[in-house]
Protein backbone atom coordinates (compact mmCIF):
# COMPACT_ATOMS: atom_id res chain seq x y z
CA UNK A 1 0.00 0.00 0.00
CA UNK A 2 1.67 3.39 -0.81
CA UNK A 3 1.43 6.02 1.57
CA UNK A 4 -1.35 7.69 -0.50
CA UNK A 5 -3.65 5.06 0.24
CA UNK A 6 -2.61 4.70 4.04
CA UNK A 7 -3.67 8.45 4.84
CA UNK A 8 -6.76 8.44 2.80
CA UNK A 9 -9.81 9.85 4.20
CA UNK A 10 -12.15 6.98 4.22
CA UNK A 11 -15.71 5.97 5.87
CA UNK A 12 -17.66 2.42 6.37
CA UNK A 13 -20.80 2.58 4.06
CA UNK A 14 -23.35 -0.17 4.69
CA UNK A 15 -25.16 -0.88 1.33
CA UNK A 16 -28.61 -0.14 1.54
CA UNK A 17 -29.21 -3.21 -0.79
CA UNK A 18 -27.57 -6.09 0.62
CA UNK A 19 -26.52 -4.61 3.99
CA UNK A 20 -22.48 -5.13 3.58
CA UNK A 21 -20.16 -3.02 5.07
CA UNK A 22 -17.93 -1.52 2.34
CA UNK A 23 -14.80 0.76 2.82
CA UNK A 24 -15.21 3.85 0.93
CA UNK A 25 -12.19 6.60 0.12
CA UNK A 26 -13.45 10.17 1.02
CA UNK A 27 -11.07 11.49 -0.75
CA UNK A 28 -12.89 10.10 -4.20
CA UNK A 29 -16.67 10.54 -3.56
CA UNK A 30 -16.80 12.03 -6.86
CA UNK A 31 -16.42 8.96 -8.50
CA UNK A 32 -19.65 6.07 -7.54
CA UNK A 33 -18.14 4.03 -4.85
CA UNK A 34 -19.82 0.37 -5.57
CA UNK A 35 -20.76 -1.95 -2.94
CA UNK A 36 -17.96 -4.60 -2.86
CA UNK A 37 -20.68 -7.66 -2.82
CA UNK A 38 -23.69 -6.93 -4.95
CA UNK A 39 -22.24 -4.04 -6.51
CA UNK A 40 -25.17 -1.57 -6.07
CA UNK A 41 -24.22 2.16 -5.41
CA UNK A 42 -23.38 3.55 -1.98
CA UNK A 43 -24.78 6.14 -1.09
CA UNK A 44 -22.38 9.03 0.64
CA UNK A 45 -24.08 12.33 -0.26
CA UNK A 46 -27.66 11.15 1.84
CA UNK A 47 -27.88 9.81 5.45
CA UNK A 48 -27.40 6.10 5.71
CA UNK A 49 -29.11 3.47 7.84
CA UNK A 50 -27.41 2.66 11.04
CA UNK A 51 -28.49 -0.62 13.09
CA UNK A 52 -27.31 -1.81 16.75
CA UNK A 53 -25.84 -4.31 14.33
CA UNK A 54 -23.94 -2.03 12.32
CA UNK A 55 -22.97 1.06 14.36
CA UNK A 56 -20.06 0.58 16.73
CA UNK A 57 -18.00 -1.00 13.15
CA UNK A 58 -18.83 2.31 11.05
CA UNK A 59 -18.38 4.70 13.95
CA UNK A 60 -15.28 3.34 15.27
CA UNK A 61 -13.48 2.85 11.42
CA UNK A 62 -14.55 5.83 9.72
CA UNK A 63 -11.16 8.37 10.06
CA UNK A 64 -13.86 11.30 9.24
CA UNK A 65 -16.60 12.84 11.55
CA UNK A 66 -20.12 10.94 11.79
CA UNK A 67 -23.12 13.07 12.53
CA UNK A 68 -25.74 10.63 13.88
CA UNK A 69 -29.40 11.60 13.74
CA UNK A 70 -30.86 9.42 16.48
CA UNK A 71 -35.10 9.69 15.77
CA UNK A 72 -38.32 8.28 15.13
CA UNK A 73 -40.71 7.68 12.42
CA UNK A 74 -43.65 8.96 14.62
CA UNK A 75 -41.62 12.23 16.00
CA UNK A 76 -42.59 15.54 14.29
CA UNK A 77 -39.75 17.56 14.76
CA UNK A 78 -37.63 14.29 13.80
CA UNK A 79 -39.79 14.82 10.49
CA UNK A 80 -39.14 18.34 10.27
CA UNK A 81 -35.78 17.56 10.98
CA UNK A 82 -35.40 15.49 8.23
CA UNK A 83 -34.88 17.12 4.94
CA UNK A 84 -32.72 19.69 6.48
CA UNK A 85 -30.07 16.79 7.39
CA UNK A 86 -30.74 15.40 4.14
CA UNK A 87 -29.40 18.48 2.69
CA UNK A 88 -26.71 18.59 5.32
CA UNK A 89 -25.27 15.30 3.72
CA UNK A 90 -25.16 16.46 0.48
CA UNK A 91 -23.28 19.81 1.53
CA UNK A 92 -21.18 17.52 3.23
CA UNK A 93 -20.07 15.16 0.79
CA UNK A 94 -16.51 13.79 1.57
CA UNK A 95 -16.33 15.19 4.89
CA UNK A 96 -18.53 14.00 7.44
CA UNK A 97 -20.43 10.32 6.85
CA UNK A 98 -24.04 11.27 7.65
CA UNK A 99 -25.88 8.56 9.48
CA UNK A 100 -29.37 8.10 11.02
CA UNK A 101 -30.44 5.80 13.69
CA UNK A 102 -34.12 4.73 14.03
CA UNK A 103 -34.21 4.53 18.09
CA UNK A 104 -37.61 2.35 18.21
CA UNK A 105 -35.81 -0.23 16.37
CA UNK A 106 -32.24 -0.13 17.66
CA UNK A 107 -32.65 0.04 21.64
CA UNK A 108 -29.10 -1.36 21.96
CA UNK A 109 -26.70 1.79 20.76
CA UNK A 110 -30.27 3.88 22.01
CA UNK A 111 -29.93 3.10 25.55
CA UNK A 112 -26.20 3.20 25.23
CA UNK A 113 -26.20 6.69 24.52
CA UNK A 114 -28.56 7.73 26.84
CA UNK A 115 -31.11 8.78 24.10
CA UNK A 116 -33.91 10.46 26.11
CA UNK A 117 -35.72 12.94 23.70
CA UNK A 118 -35.44 12.86 19.63
CA UNK A 119 -34.44 14.18 18.09
CA UNK A 120 -30.71 14.08 18.79
CA UNK A 121 -27.46 14.57 17.00
CA UNK A 122 -24.45 13.41 17.67
CA UNK A 123 -20.77 13.95 15.92
CA UNK A 124 -18.46 10.83 16.61
CA UNK A 125 -14.63 11.12 15.69
CA UNK A 126 -12.27 8.07 16.37
CA UNK A 127 -15.06 6.12 18.13
CA UNK A 128 -15.86 8.77 20.61
CA UNK A 129 -18.85 11.17 20.77
CA UNK A 130 -17.62 14.82 20.51
CA UNK A 131 -20.72 16.65 20.33
CA UNK A 132 -24.19 16.31 21.03
CA UNK A 133 -27.41 18.55 20.25
CA UNK A 134 -30.92 17.76 21.37
CA UNK A 135 -33.83 18.74 19.04
CA UNK A 136 -34.17 19.98 15.61
CA UNK A 137 -31.90 22.71 14.64
CA UNK A 138 -30.59 24.53 11.33
CA UNK A 139 -28.10 23.75 9.10
CA UNK A 140 -25.56 26.23 10.80
CA UNK A 141 -26.18 24.53 14.20
CA UNK A 142 -25.27 20.85 12.11
CA UNK A 143 -22.18 22.63 10.35
CA UNK A 144 -20.82 24.50 13.77
CA UNK A 145 -21.53 20.81 15.08
CA UNK A 146 -19.01 19.58 12.45
CA UNK A 147 -16.61 22.63 12.68
CA UNK A 148 -17.91 24.83 9.64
Amino acid sequence: MSGTETSARHAIVPCASCGKLNRVNMDKVSATAMCGTCKSALQVDAPVVLTDATFDVVVSRSTVPVMIDFYADWCGPCKMMAPVFADFARRQKGRVLVAKVNTDENPGVSMRFGIRSIPTLTVMRGGQEVARQVGAVPMAALEQMVGG
